[in-house]
């Protein structure tokens, strides 16, 4: 039963991530009772003050947007190419440049120290793929920065919040991250975890740098 239950899961995400990626928005809305973009920005102080970024997982391309009006130089990856062109269409709307691809994290198909910093928040399990990380050390610059919003949890214990905590524990979103600093030493980075208490909810991040 729990194999089961861990396809479908599976199943549900591959989903949202593809032919029901329309939905992912409003989904994302209501699991974080309205948070969800506040989370995603959490990472925006720990990027150094310019330079090019890469954008791991770049969902619907919120995150892309606020990097472009930053005045950063954006690239966005991502494997869905549903989550890929409601990026390029969001990022047409504002009149921002398109630099996006189409890969996997685990090749990423871009030269040896291309970026000065690369983000993700709420990534898949590949960020503890020894593939992923090699890549990962080989695009940043010495010095470059890694920012990944790992997860966001609620503080506020009304019966809605607790209910929303329940679900991101039976979906698996509430497992262990205490292997990813060591992982990232192992690859090259200097890493650290730091935690930004909000209005009601906190968000976990894992910072490194290149050494």
């Amino acid at each position: 039963m729990r194999a089961l239950w861990r396809l479908l899961v599976i199943l549900g995400f591959r989903l949202l991530y593809n032919e029901l990626a329309w939905l992912y928005d409003p989904v994302s809305w209501l699991v974080s009772l309205g948070h969800w973009r506040q989370w995603q920005r959490t990472a925006l102080p720990y990027l150094p003050r310019q330079g090019r970024v890469l954008e791991v997982g770049l969902g619907p391309g919120h995150l892309l947007v606020d990097l472009a009006v930053a005045g950063y130089q954006p690239v966005g990856l991502d494997l869905s190419r549903s989550m890929l062109r409601q990026a390029r269409r969001r990022l047409r709307r504002q009149g921002l440049p398109l630099a996006l691809c189409r890969a996997r994290a685990s090749a990423l198909p871009f030269s040896a120290q291309a970026f000065d910093a690369v983000v993700l928040t709420f990534p898949a399990p590949f960020v503890y793929d020894r593939d992923w990380l090699r890549h990962l050390a080989r695009v940043l610059r010495s010095g470059g920065r890694l920012v990944i919003v790992e997860q966001a949890w609620f503080t506020r214990r009304d019966p809605l919040a607790r209910g929303l905590e329940w679900l991101y524990r039976i979906t698996g979103q509430r497992g262990s991250t205490s292997a990813l600093p060591s992982l990232l030493d192992a690859a090259g980075l200097t890493a650290q975890r730091e935690t930004i208490d909000l209005d009601g909810s906190s968000a976990g991040l894992t910072l490194a740098e290149k050494t």
